[in-house]
């Protein structure tokens, strides 16, 4: 699984403080040739504006486990149920903490350990209804997979992008015309023997297992 700066020190205004570790994950939902994505609002204190995919900090009281930690925040951030996919990037980000390592002293930084996982959506319905107030969202849409290049995503999630685009399928393109020839009678043996060229069809790419349900076209 490909990683970025992994091994990324903290930045220097952090000093000596001694990060506070987290754990979050980003749900890349893939519908067909569409991403689901979210806007921050103009209140987020951190990256106003700008777009990324759902996803959180692990909750470690409150989440039984990593799939239901990624459906949680899906859930929260876009009103969606989803079939958590496998893992396919991990990195690292540094945000200011408000946790002090003792009474006094500077507050702690938090260091996130994060992982991207492809998802598949078993409902198609968003919403931001269920958002937190920690989770700032102004806006989410379904995004075609050309137009991503498009939107200002927040720094930290822009290489796990151009690696979710590597691996994702282009399509073929056609195939240029045959150049015309003089059209020569067939004799009776070449023409009974004669099979038209068949192109081979591209089979369907899937990340997915075959058994899970494929929902209606969008109307």
């Amino acid at each position: 699984m490909p990683a970025f700066r992994t091994d990324a020190p903290p930045p220097a205004s952090f000093g000596d403080t001694r990060p506070h570790l987290e754990f979050a994950q980003k749900a890349f939902i893939l519908d067909r040739d569409r991403l689901l994505m979210v806007r921050k609002a103009a209140s987020d204190p951190y990256h106003p504006g700008l777009w990324e995919v759902p996803g959180g900090r692990l909750e470690v009281a409150g989440d039984a486990d990593l799939d239901d930690h990624i459906r949680r925040e899906v859930w929260e951030e876009a009103g969606l149920k989803i079939a958590p996919g496998p893992p396919f990037h991990l990195w690292q980000w540094y945000m200011p903490g408000r946790r002090r390592a003792r009474p006094g002293g500077r507050p702690r930084p938090i260091r996130v350990v994060a992982v991207a996982r492809l998802c598949h959506p078993t409902t198609r319905e968003v919403s931001l209804a269920n958002q937190t107030a920690t989770d700032h969202l102004a806006d989410l849409t379904w995004v075609p997979l050309p137009e991503i290049d498009g939107y200002d995503l927040i720094p930290s999630l822009r290489p796990v992008m151009r690696a979710f685009l590597l691996m994702c399928p282009s399509p073929s393109p056609p195939a240029a015309p045959a150049p015309s020839t003089p059209s020569v009678p067939a004799t009776p043996s070449a023409a009974s023997t004669a099979r038209p060229a068949v192109p081979r069809a591209r089979p369907p790419f899937s990340w997915f297992p075959r058994d899970l349900p494929d929902l209606p076209a969008p109307g």
